[in-house]
């Protein structure tokens, strides 16, 4: 194999031009486009002259049974993940999957098992907000045990305005038989991912989510989901695609502190001199007025640090790619391995299971019944087949 990898592109939709324009503009230095893959004719021209030296395929398979491609990126809609994964890793072809990995876990699961009979193949997954700087730094704070033990966590990401155009403008868009789910597995999965990576994985999810709440769709446009970790911890999400104006922020309670994020960008880290009960225990009734009347010196009860870091548009994405290849070049460990992506999915399961259910739902669901349950609404539909 040569110094660079050449990717062979499954889709050159929105996210498959975005990363041909990386190859092709140097920002992925260790990668080269192969080839280029879609059903549409009309991509075929506009692939031509854009980039005149990549061949055109508009089946996946030819392409990947060409020898122009070393490795593949799925940039299709996403109940063909896992089976363009399993396609590429069959013919010995490394596989980069787009978020969501799939679109429930039965289908997900079935390609992390193909995937570990094939450890000399790279798999992985488009995590770009793994590579956000801000979010390695904290979780290097949360894993070195800086704030403690997590108590509580609440993420209200509501940033995802949609207009109804938007999901007018594709037919498979917001269907249970096209895309599989709303805003959980189209615009939150990258904060499902990172929110298990920080703060772990939880046992228990109890959801309450509206279904066409305030676009004339069929899927969810908001959710508010209460999770359990086992441990006493307790977590929030609320996300939506109706609110114009838009939140982002995450906050994580420790025993010993306390992380707050704004819009992604900025965190303000809380740490505590000794853990809260410890302070909780040494404080008299005097200690406590001074504190509530401000008079109190907060430095010798904790210290506070600002986190910023400036990241470049695309830069996230490119990183990922360059990493993927990296990991095939020499053995680079893998920022966002494929096999992660099932946590995303499982988690966006529990809250549409919960909800249709109307219980508390383990994290260790009974697949069938989600898949069941997700069917009778394809077959409601009537767009689509329905899945196995």
């Amino acid at each position: 194999m040569s110094k660079k990898v050449r990717i062979g592109i499954i889709g050159l939709g929105q996210q498959g031009g975005m990363y041909a324009k990386f190859i092709t503009d140097g920002m992925v230095p260790n990668m080269e486009i192969g080839a280029l893959c879609d059903v549409d004719p009309a991509k075929k021209e506009m692939a031509a002259a854009t980039y005149p030296d990549a061949p055109f395929y508009d089946d996946y398979i030819a392409m990947m049974e060409s020898d122009d491609v070393d490795a593949i990126v799925t940039c299709v809609p996403h109940y063909l993940h896992p089976e363009m994964g399993i396609a590429a890793l069959t013919r010995d072809i490394h596989a980069l999957v787009e978020k969501p990995a799939g679109v429930y876990t039965k289908q997900v699961k079935e390609l992390n098992e193909f995937a570990a009979t094939k450890p000399e193949l790279s798999f992985a997954i488009m995590f770009n907000q793994r590579n956000n700087p801000l979010y390695k730094r904290l979780k290097e704070i949360l894993d070195g045990g800086e704030i403690g033990n997590i108590l509580r966590t609440n993420w209200i990401i509501t940033t995802w305005w949609r207009p109804q155009g938007y999901y007018n403008s594709s037919a498979w868009r917001a269907t249970w038989g096209g895309e599989g789910g709303g805003v959980l597995v189209n615009q939150a999965p990258h904060q499902l991912d990172l929110w298990q990576w920080l703060c772990g994985v939880p046992k228990s999810v109890f959801s309450k989510v509206a279904y066409g709440f305030r676009r004339d769709i069929a899927v969810e446009d908001e959710v508010t989901a209460l999770v359990d970790y086992g441990n006493g911890a307790t977590g929030t999400f609320v996300t939506a695609t109706h609110d114009m104006v838009g939140t982002d922020r995450l906050e994580i309670l420790g025993d010993q502190g306390k992380i707050v994020v704004e819009g992604s960008k900025t965190a303000t880290v809380t740490r505590l001199k000794k853990p809260e009960r410890e302070l909780s225990e040494s404080m008299g009734m005097g200690d406590v007025m001074k504190l509530f009347m401000g008079q109190l010196n907060t430095d010798d009860f904790y210290s506070t640090e600002i986190i910023e870091f400036e990241s470049a548009w695309g830069g996230q994405h490119a990183g990922v790619l360059e990493n993927f290849a990296a990991n095939i070049l020499d053995g680079t460990p893998l920022l966002a391995p494929g096999s992660d992506g099932i946590n995303g999915v499982r988690l966006a399961n529990a809250i549409h299971l919960s909800s249709w259910k109307g219980e508390e739902v383990s994290l260790d669901f009974d697949e069938d019944e989600y898949l069941q349950l997700l069917n009778k609404r394809i077959s409601e539909e009537g767009k689509y087949a329905e899945r196995s």
